[in-house]
């Protein structure tokens, strides 16, 4: 792998399978190979990140790719519910084109550090990723 990549755990939040796929693909070809762990739901997304249930032994991840159209909860809802603790992780929202959706509330836009448009565009996906897997720990 070229040059410093600190993602070694990412948590995918992502219910269609072929996002999924393709969200993985461009992971690798764009030089990353970090173990992903996915859900599908909201709900989930948060039991893995307390480390609940059937996630009790989840790692932390070092990033998290949360789409914001999502079933039992959305990804506005799984912002709003994520503890102080891993509001630290960096975290790319991603959303289709018809869900341009602004925060309502300005701490939960706060906590996002980049978001991206599906499609996927494999050249900003890749430069968005690389970014924030060079910027130090806080």
């Amino acid at each position: 792998m070229d040059g410093p990549n600190s993602f070694g755990e990412i948590l995918l939040v992502e219910d269609n399978p072929g996002d999924v796929r393709l969200t993985k693909e461009l992971l690798k070809e764009g030089g990353f190979e970090p173990t992903i762990h996915v859900v599908s739901d909201g709900p989930d997304a948060l039991e893995f990140l307390h480390q609940r249930g059937d996630y009790a032994d989840a790692p932390r991840p070092d990033a998290i790719l949360l789409d914001l159209h999502l079933p039992r909860m959305d990804g506005e809802e799984v912002l709003e519910e994520m503890d102080e603790d891993v509001r630290d992780v960096p975290i790319i929202v991603l959303s289709g084109t018809q869900q341009e959706q602004v925060f309502e509330d300005d701490d939960i836009a706060a906590a996002v550090d980049a978001r991206v448009e599906k499609p996927l565009d494999p050249d900003e996906f890749t430069a968005i990723v690389q970014s924030l897997s060079e910027q130090p720990a806080e």
